[in-house]
C-alpha cells in the first residue's frame, strides 16, 4: 500500500468503499421511505422495533448503514419481505414479530 492509499483510506475512517460524501441525510431517507406502497411495509410497532434493534447493532455505520449488507436501515427495516442481514441469530431474532 503506497503513502496515498494509506491516507485516503484514513480520511474515509478506515472503510475502503465510504467516505463522508456518502451520508445520506434524514431529508433523502424520508423521500425513499415515502415511495415505499404502504401493502409492502410493516407496522409502525415493527418498524420502531426493527430500528431500535439495528440502532443497538454494533455494525451500524453512520447511524444509516447496515456494514452487512450495505441498506439504508431505515428503508431495509419499513419493508415487509426484508430481514435483518446479521451473520448471527440472536440478533436477526429482534427483527422478527414476536406478538
Amino acid at each position: 500500500m503506497t503513502t496515498t492509499e494509506s491516507v485516503s483510506k484514513k480520511a474515509r475512517g478506515g472503510c475502503k468503499g465510504c467516505s463522508a460524501d456518502v451520508k445520506v441525510t434524514d431529508e433523502q431517507i424520508q423521500r425513499l421511505i415515502s415511495k415505499i406502497k404502504a401493502d409492502a411495509c410493516v407496522t409502525d410497532e415493527l418498524y420502531a422495533k426493527r430500528l431500535e434493534a439495528c440502532g443497538n447493532c454494533t455494525s451500524l455505520a453512520y447511524d444509516t448503514t447496515c456494514m452487512h449488507c450495505g441498506c439504508l436501515v431505515q428503508v431495509r427495516a419499513k419493508l415487509k419481505d426484508k430481514g435483518c442481514p446479521h451473520p448471527q441469530q440472536a440478533v436477526r431474532e429482534q427483527w422478527e414479530v414476536n406478538y
